[in-house]
């Protein structure tokens, strides 16, 4: 369970320096709705992680590092939606490293779910299932 917390710390961590910015003048920007859309998406997948022991919530929080780490990464380098940020501000490290934090644990934890699945082809694991 230490591990789903630390993932929910990072995903809230990720919302509200989303939302600081959302308020901080984004909103008025092309990206304004895609930084609401990862406040919400944050909190909510931070809730199913302490919630729900499955494999969902953690694909849910990998792919949520990947893809808020990755529209930054596009937004310093060739722009999004007529944005070009930059690796400069507390918020920024800030919200980069909750979302490398975001894609080890839940990497981390769709490997310890993969491990405790019974192989498919395996008869006696199907039967113990059962």
């Amino acid at each position: 369970m230490k591990w789903h917390a630390l993932g929910a710390v990072a995903l809230v961590v990720s919302a509200a320096v989303h939302l600081k910015l959302w308020f901080g003048g984004v909103r008025d920007q092309s990206v304004g709705p895609a930084f609401l859309v990862n406040v919400v998406a944050g909190v909510l997948i931070a809730v199913l992680l302490l919630t729900w022991q499955h494999w969902v919530p953690a694909f849910l929080t990998l792919g949520f590092g990947l893809s808020t780490l990755g529209a930054f990464v596009i937004s310093t380098t060739v722009g999004l939606m007529g944005v070009h940020s930059h690796w400069s501000g507390f918020a920024v490290y800030a919200a980069a490293v909750s979302e490398v934090v975001c894609i080890g644990v839940g990497a981390m934890l769709l490997l310890a779910a993969r491990a405790h699945r019974p192989v498919l082809g395996d008869r006696a694991a199907r039967t113990r299932a059962v």
